[in-house]
C-alpha cells in the first residue's frame, strides 16, 4: 500500500473512532506499528491528527474551530514530557507550604506528585480538587466560579474575587505558548484568572514542555519576566534560552 493510501485510511479510521491505540490502528491498516508511528508523525503537522502516548486522536474539528481538546483528551498528549516536568517541579515544594495550582494537564500531573504531603493547596481545577478531596494531609481551597468543562476549571468574577483574597507562596502555572518574551493562553477568561493568580503569589513557577516555546495563542497573559522559575522537559533552543536569560528566569530542565 502506498503511503498516501495508508494516510487516507488512517484518517478515515480516526474520523470514525475519534481515538485509537497504536496496535489497533496498525492492525486495522494492515501494517506494522512502526509504520503507523511514522505515518502519524507525517500526518500530525497537517492538524487533523494528534499523537498520544500509545495511539492517536482525531482533532480535525479543533483545526477548523480553534477550540482546544477536552481535558481528558489532552491528558495523554506529550505525556512523558508532562510527567518529567511534574517530578522535577515536585522538588520545589516543601511540607507546610501554601501553594496555588492553576488548571491544566501538566499541573494535574504535578498535583499527583504531591499526594499525602501536608500543605495548603488553592486551585481552580476541578480534576485537581477531585484528586485531593479525600487527602487528610491537604487543606484544599477551591476558588469557586463558573465551571468551564472543556478546560476542567472554574473561571469568571467569582473565581477572580476568591483569588484576590488569598496570598500564596508559590503559583504553579501552565500556558499554551511562550514567545517573544510573553506568555500566552487560549481563553480570555482563563487569562484573567491567571493574572489574578500571579498578582497574589510570591513566586511563579511555569511548567512548560519544550513544544510550547515559540508558540502563541489567543490572549497574552503576562511578560516572561514575571515568572521566577521555568521547568521544562528538554533544553530549549538557543534563541529560547537567550529569551529566558533576558527575562531573569531560573531554568530547570527535567532529567
Amino acid at each position: 500500500m502506498l503511503a498516501v493510501d495508508r494516510h487516507e485510511k488512517i484518517l478515515s479510521i480516526l474520523r470514525q473512532k475519534r481515538s485509537i491505540g497504536l496496535e489497533a490502528l496498525a492492525e486495522a491498516v494492515g501494517v506494522s506499528a512502526s509504520t503507523v508511528r511514522r505515518d502519524l508523525e507525517q500526518l500530525e503537522p497537517a492538524g487533523e491528527v494528534q499523537r498520544t502516548h500509545g495511539g492517536a486522536i482525531y482533532v480535525g474539528e479543533r483545526a477548523a474551530t480553534g477550540k482546544p481538546y477536552a481535558f481528558d483528551h489532552r491528558l495523554n498528549y506529550n505525556l512523558d514530557a508532562k510527567k518529567k516536568i511534574a517530578r522535577a517541579a515536585r522538588d520545589l515544594v516543601s511540607p507546610g507550604q501554601t501553594i496555588l495550582i492553576d488548571g491544566g494537564t501538566t499541573t494535574f500531573y504535578f498535583a499527583q506528585e504531591l499526594a499525602s504531603e501536608p500543605m495548603q493547596i488553592v486551585t481552580n481545577s476541578l480534576p485537581i480538587a477531585q484528586h485531593f478531596h479525600a487527602d487528610e494531609n491537604v487543606e484544599l481551597i477551591l476558588t469557586g466560579g463558573l465551571a468551564y468543562p472543556r478546560y476542567g476549571v472554574l473561571l469568571g468574577p467569582m473565581a477572580e474575587q476568591t483569588i484576590s483574597l488569598i496570598h500564596t507562596q508559590t503559583l504553579f502555572i501552565a500556558v499554551a505558548g511562550v514567545a517573544d518574551g510573553w506568555l500566552y493562553n487560549q481563553n480570555q477568561l482563563l487569562v484573567q484568572a491567571e493574572q489574578h493568580m500571579i498578582k497574589q503569589s510570591q513566586h511563579v513557577v511555569l511548567l512548560c514542555d519544550s513544544a510550547k516555546f515559540g508558540q502563541q495563542a489567543l490572549s497574552k497573559l503576562c511578560q516572561l519576566d514575571e515568572v521566577d522559575i521555568i521547568v521544562t522537559d528538554t533544553a530549549p533552543a538557543a534563541a529560547d534560552r537567550k529569551m529566558i536569560e533576558a527575562a531573569g528566569c531560573r531554568l530547570i530542565v527535567a532529567e
